[in-house]
């Protein structure tokens, strides 16, 4: 079984390759051809945090393994295995084979949901998911101006200057939240935010919502009236959603939850008017597409 560290991994899996790998796996998933379980945790007393989730998508199947600590931080493996034998293929060292697969989910979103014109977004959240974030949606679509927002502001001054001359565009620090979200055609929420990061009013018709933050029942980035009188939801998996989406769950009674679409089942140029929020809450499925793409990139440039 071979091992990837990180700089492999960086190496292997650029984020347009990503996208087009989960594109290729939800586009499975919704014909019955792929599989996702859902997120398990088993808590300690010490504060620690074990999580596992699992998938399988075409020859492979995988599982992540990952642990969580409030003091210590959180470390990412995953274990891609053979569909056809069951035995064990690779281990990943798989921080930023998350980050890069959770961008990836976020760019497919804005593929399929953004307005195809869309040129301004807007982050609340400045850590190292929304550097991936921001560069999944310049993946799909040609931006021209973005701001940001995060509670400190030396961060926020720091990831727009970097931002700018990594993907040569005008990244914004902001103020305030409404700065950084009013008016634009793209917002994304990348936080660990318990509570909500926006308001409802600041979101213009037409804009897609991306919500990323939160993978926990009881916390959320989203406000209900923005959830509500949303016109359109998708969520990377609604079974799953169901079980850990904050943003979702606190504002959906059953009727609401109707109204929740799939990622896999949504197809191009299927827009509606009003605004569009997408909720990812990240999957197995997806760590084992992207695992399975640096396995092949990995294998073919062996030969």
């Amino acid at each position: 079984m071979r091992l990837f560290i990180e700089d492999e991994v960086r190496g292997l899996l650029p984020m347009r390759e990503c996208i087009e790998a989960l594109r290729a796996a939800f586009k499975a998933f919704a014909e019955g051809e792929a599989q996702n379980q859902p997120r398990r945790r088993l808590f300690l007393p010490s504060g620690a945090v074990l999580h596992a989730m699992a998938g399988a998508c075409g020859p492979y199947f995988g599982t992540k393994v990952y642990s969580t600590h409030p003091r210590h931080g959180a470390a990412f493996t995953v274990i891609l295995y053979s569909a056809d034998t069951g035995k064990p293929l690779a281990q990943f060292e798989a921080n930023y084979l998350g980050q890069i697969r959770t961008g990836a989910a976020t760019g497919l979103a804005c593929d399929l949901l953004a307005p195809p014109a869309a040129s301004t977004a807007g982050l609340i959240g400045s850590g190292f998911q929304a550097r991936s974030q921001l560069e999944a949606v310049l993946a799909v679509r040609k931006l021209k101006a973005v701001t940001v927002w995060s509670r400190s502001a030396e961060h926020r001054a720091e990831f727009a200057r970097e931002a700018s001359g990594r993907f040569q565009i005008d990244v914004r620090a902001t103020a305030s939240p409404e700065e950084a979200a009013r008016g634009c055609d793209i917002v994304v929420t990348a936080t660990s935010a318990k509570d909500p990061v926006l308001e409802a009013a600041w979101i213009q018709s037409g804009a897609l919502v991306c919500a990323m933050g939160s993978n926990h029942p009881r916390r959320r980035e989203l406000p209900a009236d923005l959830v509500r009188t949303a016109a359109r939801i998708v969520a990377d998996d609604p079974a799953q959603a169901r079980l850990e989406a904050g943003d979702l769950l606190l504002a959906l009674d059953q009727a609401g939850w109707t109204r929740v679409e799939p990622l896999a089942g949504v197809t191009p140029n299927t827009r509606v008017p009003g605004i569009t929020i997408f909720k990812s809450v990240g999957l197995g499925l997806e760590d084992v597409a992207a695992a399975a793409l640096v396995w092949e990139k990995a294998a073919t440039l062996a030969r």
